[in-house]
């Protein structure tokens, strides 16, 4: 998640110990790819398997990936580790590519960073769409240590594919687009430029599902944002259910949480409510290891990890069957704000 968006810190520092150095090789990687193919089309189909996930979190969030910095040639080894995964899933390219580029300024200074796009066809005949997005940057290195992100957000990642990955096994509805984003922790930078030049128009998507820190909860709870926003989105949120030992709290998406408790814009969500696309952001609060040299993957709650992804992939897959109704209800909202007096100027 964006630090500019959340202002709490921790004291927790790395002390060394008990921490792993994973180093993993391109044969390991292609081996794994190869299993993860062949586990999912045998698969059943919404289901998720607990193992493929895990891994993807693992390797994501492993020193090899060195803190996944935008720019860095962290950055493009997880790149090229999510690549290879959307294409063992079945997600589509647009054209020639998964890779977005696009650059942004910061500071007077001109930088350049690459989303992932890609989409999984849908059955039907609508052009109402849906998109799935988590961003893969994180912080590189912090007080001259690795910050590996393994909840922030290797973790949101991993769920992003185990979404693709029901979707691939059973077709959607709707033409369903993953997006592994890009320059979220300087301020949401490929989430803009991502709405800023969508693949389809931006009018067309119904909903954007954002995933950002599933991996880390103590108390187990499950945070889903946006139904302040979208009031129609709060029935089915909980209508999607929530797997155990998670459970699902609706909020932190207005005033009333406090200044740092409304994520409204805390991820890449926000640059999609900006262009007046729903969302729902699913993602833990603080903790201990937020952006700190501990986030790592031997510190997760694995547990409520796979709750956590398996309630999001139920989540995609009940908007995906009301999408189209969903579409509907925005368009309604958008126009009573136009009509009423003194809104829409």
């Amino acid at each position: 998640m964006s630090s500019r968006s959340r202002f709490w810190r921790f004291g927790a520092r790395h002390t060394g110990q008990g921490r792993r150095q994973m180093r993993i090789s391109a044969l390991a990687l292609t081996v794994f790819l190869a299993a993860c193919s062949h586990t999912m089309a045998g698969a059943q189909s919404g289901q998720v398997d607990r193992e493929i996930a895990l891994t993807d979190m693992r390797v994501l969030s492993s020193d090899e990936m060195d803190g996944r910095q935008t720019g860095t040639d962290g950055a493009a080894r997880a790149r090229a580790y999510i690549a290879g995964r959307f294409a063992s899933i079945g997600v589509q390219p647009v054209g020639t590519s998964y890779d977005r580029p696009f650059t942004y300024e910061r500071r007077g200074d001109s930088h350049d960073g690459i989303n992932l796009v890609g989409l999984i066809e849908g059955s039907g005949d609508s052009d109402t769409v849906m998109v799935i997005t988590a961003h893969y940057d994180h912080m590189g290195h912090c007080g001259g240590e690795i910050c590996n992100g393994a909840d922030d957000n290797a973790s949101g990642v991993a769920a992003m594919l185990a979404i693709a990955a029901d979707f691939a096994a059973n077709p959607p509805l709707h033409d369903i687009w993953f997006a592994a984003l890009d320059a979220e922790e300087v301020g949401l930078r490929g989430a803009t430029a991502l709405v800023a030049d969508f693949p389809v128009p931006i009018d067309s998507v119904a909903l954007n599902i954002n995933l950002d820190m599933l991996g880390y909860q103590e108390e187990n709870e499950l945070p889903a944002a946006g139904a302040f926003h979208y009031p129609f989105l709060r029935d089915r949120i909980d209508r999607a259910g929530v797997v155990e030992p998670a459970h699902l709290i609706q909020g932190y998406d207005s005033p009333e949480w406090g200044e740092q408790g409304d994520w409204t814009y805390s991820s890449d969500h926000g640059a999609f409510h900006r262009a007046g696309v729903p969302f729902i952001y699913y993602g833990v609060d603080f903790h201990q290891h937020y952006h700190q040299p501990t986030d790592e993957y031997e510190v997760m709650h694995y547990d409520f990890f796979v709750a956590a992804t398996q309630t999001v992939v139920n989540a995609a897959r009940l908007f995906d069957t009301e999408l189209d109704a969903v579409q509907a209800e925005r368009e309604a909202a958008a126009s009573e704000r136009v009509t009423k007096p003194g809104m829409g100027q």
